[in-house]
């Protein structure tokens, strides 16, 4: 059975209805044209924004997640737009025998993921994909695991991209997700927004030069489903034995499924 999406499915430009871009609505035939500029613009500045827009807890968030995933050598994996590889030069020092392929709709996103590869020494084991969520250019069932970290909100259709990562697992294979979801404690959540909302777009202005492109990652966190929806949205892709685990309070949700 082939479970690949139709090829009768419209192309992006010519897709109908509306797309939730930050807090407003879009055609959804532009979102990723959109978001694409966001990327390209910060891409160099991405991973020093998160450092200090986190202040440094990404980089535990993102340990946690290749703890759950517990990668091992001669696994394949596909990391999907993870273009700067903060999780798949995770996998490869605990797994460097496995095979990575990175996945990012981004070019500039890719290059600057292949050069950090190159300035670690890592000449093999990871591929590098131009490649978008919705329709990765991958054969059915060649993954023993699919990752998406703080990407799948970028995604127009979710729904098709969470369907296209489990056609490319393989039966048995897992599939995590790492995405900022709803806060769980209701001060941390009163203190979360305002920082999020006053002062993230403020050193995105200040260190990346560009209000505007942080702005919108904190508006599409706001427009992102909670845990729970997320988890039925898996479901509904064919995902089985669904779960979910918060981090600092649901700041962060690390969600979890399997296809059968």
């Amino acid at each position: 059975m082939n479970d690949r999406p139709s090829d009768t499915e419209p192309a992006p430009s010519d897709r109908p209805g509306t797309a939730d871009f930050g807090f407003a609505d879009v055609p959804a035939g532009e979102k990723a044209g959109l978001v694409g500029g966001i990327f390209s613009r910060v891409a160099r500045r991405y991973d020093l924004m998160n450092d200090l827009m986190s202040g440094g807890l990404h980089r535990l968030w993102k340990d946690s997640f290749v703890d759950d995933l517990r990668p091992r050598d001669g696994m394949a994996f596909v990391d999907v737009a993870g273009g700067t590889g903060d999780i798949a030069f995770r996998i490869h020092r605990r797994a460097p025998d496995s095979r990575i392929t990175v996945c990012d709709i981004n070019p500039e996103m890719l290059a600057v993921g292949r050069d950090r590869a190159a300035n670690r020494g890592i000449v093999s084991g990871i591929d590098w994909v131009t490649a978008d969520a919705e329709r990765l250019p991958l054969p059915d069932r060649c993954a023993d695991a699919v990752t998406i970290a703080f990407g799948l909100r970028n995604v127009t259709d979710r729904a098709r991209a969470l369907a296209d990562m489990r056609r490319v697992l393989r039966p048995g294979g897992r599939f995590l997700c790492m995405e900022f979801s709803r806060v769980a404690l209701p001060l941390l959540g009163e203190i979360y927004d305002r920082y999020s909302l006053g002062v993230v777009p403020w050193i995105g202005q200040v260190v990346a030069r560009d209000r505007d492109a942080y702005r919108y990652l904190v508006e599409s966190i706001r427009r992102f489903p909670p845990q729970d929806d997320l988890a039925a949205l898996m479901r509904d892709a064919g995902f089985e034995r669904v779960t979910y685990r918060n981090l600092s309070g649901g700041i962060v949700a690390i969600h979890s499924g399997w296809r059968i």
